[in-house]
Formats: C-alpha cells, structure tokens, sequence
C-alpha cells in the first residue's frame, strides 16, 4: 500500500521537479524525499524519475503513475476536506503561522499532535513571510506565530525558545568571503545586506541588517525584498548578502550561495509569540506541544550540553518552557 508522504513526495517531485522545492513544500529534507523515492521506485521495480545534475524528469512510467494516482489523492483531500467541514460547529480552530522551514516542520508536527491533547480544537498552518508577518498577527489573520527573535513590542507575548541556531552569513559563491572559514561583524563592511522592504530602524529583525559594524564601518544597504526566497534569489544573483540561521546548509541549499558562519552575535532564537489581548485557552497547551515537537524532530540538540553547542554538534538547540 501506498504510504501518505510516499504519495505527496512522487506527486510534489512530479510537479516541481526539483528536490529542494519539494522537500520545501512538505516541510522535509531533501534527503528524507529523495529516500522516499527511491523507497517507492524499489517496490515498483522501475525508475519513476531521471535524474541528471541539471534536471529531474518523469519516466513514461512515472507520467502513467501520476495521472493515475493524483485524481485519487485528489478526491481522498477533498474527502477529509468535507468531513472537516462538517464540524466546524463543534470544532474550533487554533490558527498558527511560521516561518522557515525548521519552524515550520515544528507547527506542522505539532498541529497533528495538538488535537490528541486538546479535543475540541484543531490546528490551521500558514507560513508567513518577512514583509507581514507581525502585521497577519495584529489584524487577527493567525493566533499564535513561530518566528525569530528579538521580539520586543509591547503589545506581544513572547513565549519559550523552542529552538537556537548558530548565524551564517549567506553570499554569492563567488564572493571572497564565500572561500573564508568563518567572518566577523566587521566583514560585513565587505557587503551589501538586503533589507526588508519598508522596516525602520529599530523594528523587529532589523539587527539581521545592520548599517555598521561595531568598529562603525558603514555596511552598505542591498536591495529591498519581501519574501525569504527573494533574499536568497538576491544573493545568488550576486547582488547582496543576508544574515541567516544555520537551518538553511539543511533545508536551501542551491547554486550560487555560499553559506559561512558568522561569529561575534549570539544565537538566532526563534520562539512562538502571541498578542497580549489574545486570551485563546489554547495558545498556551499549544507552545507546550511546539516544545514537545521541537525535541521530536531535533533530539541531539536538546538538553542542556554547552560543550556540544560550542563545538557545533547542534545545529538547532532545544530550550526548556520558561
């Protein structure tokens, strides 16, 4: 029998085409969808995909599979779909926004978790982006959100690490930084960092784009974006520079970026916030459950293990609740 994300990893590669996306799009690695491939092609005794370094394509045999089994998974989506919508009255809903995708396996693994320890709500994931993600938590679009901090406006709660990550600068591949080791603060003097289009000075994030270095040498302002994945497309046009968290060596890794490690800031921190005049009996059972999550999916990085950490075992560390 066919497994679930055996299923949406043959139908999301067969529509993308590419592994990082599709491991994007279910919130895995690469590596978990390229084993769920080779998994499904070994019980079907047939290649379902040519793979090339330059392209991934469908085998006549793959196509056939395709278009037979996606009207199938399609009905069986719209199937749970009514069922969900027909207990709605009695149901409730915790809405939950993220962004990134190790925050984003954490929601996701906790939404499926969270209706077992709380009967009577049910959990709806969204991924926000940098432009509006705080402005989808103020105009009531999501509950709760699992973003990076600091987070430090008055009108928000913020709730227990669930997990650190060391920072990494990422630069064209062809930079002279991309060949370095390691950098420093006083390196980005040698780039151009992007900025989210429309943040003052002082507003959430902002230390990701400084303009100077703590000697006070200017760090020269790059282009304007949006999303996450315009910064990376940015970078690897070779046009600017970001301050990132170490998940991405793990979950987008493509041509062009070179990801080196930055020293000389703290951790990058990521925790799960909330609007002070939000009083929804669920938000707190549910960053209890993200925590459980976080030590699920990352457990070689929890507990508390200093000389781990500093030797960079870890790439993500799991905090206990405040």
């Amino acid at each position: 029998m066919l497994e679930r994300l055996e299923m949406e990893a043959f139908l999301g590669l067969a529509v993308e085409l590419h592994f990082g996306r599709t491991a994007e799009r279910l919130h895995v690695t690469t590596g978990r969808v390229s084993q769920l491939i080779k998994k499904l092609e070994r019980r079907v005794g047939a290649p379902l995909f040519e793979r090339t370094n330059r392209s991934v394509r469908l085998t006549p045999l793959g196509h056939r599979l395709y278009d037979e089994v996606r009207p199938a998974y399609e009905e069986i989506q719209a199937a749970f779909a009514r069922a969900v919508s027909s207990t709605r009255a009695t149901v409730d809903t915790l809405r939950v926004g993220f962004m990134g995708a190790a925050a984003g396996q954490i929601a996701h693994q906790a939404g499926d978790m969270f209706p077992e320890r709380e009967p009577g709500w049910r959990v709806r994931i969204r991924e926000v982006q940098l432009f509006n993600a705080l402005s989808r938590l103020r105009e009531g679009e999501v509950d709760i959100l699992i973003l990076a901090l600091p987070i430090t406006e008055p009108d928000i709660v913020v709730g227990p690490v669930v997990f650190s990550e060391r920072r990494m600068l990422a630069v064209p591949a062809n930079h002279a930084l991309a060949r370095r080791e390691s950098v420093t603060m006083e390196d980005l003097a040698d780039v151009a960092l992007v900025r989210v289009a429309g943040t003052p000075p002082g507003a959430w994030l902002s230390e990701l784009w400084p303009d100077r270095t703590p000697q006070g040498r200017p760090i020269a302002p790059g282009p304007e974006i949006e999303t996450f994945m315009e910064a990376l497309q940015v970078v690897a046009s070779g046009t600017g520079a970001v301050i990132v968290g170490e998940q991405v060596t793990r979950f987008y890794t493509r041509p062009g970026i070179a990801y080196v490690p930055l020293t000389g800031m703290p951790r990058l921190d990521r925790a799960p916030v909330w609007l002070k005049s939000h009083n929804s009996p669920a938000i707190r059972p549910f960053v209890a459950t993200a925590l459980e999550s976080a030590r699920l999916l990352y457990p070689a990085a929890s507990g508390p293990d200093p000389a781990r950490r500093q030797s960079g075992q870890a790439d993500c560390a799991v905090a206990e609740p405040a």
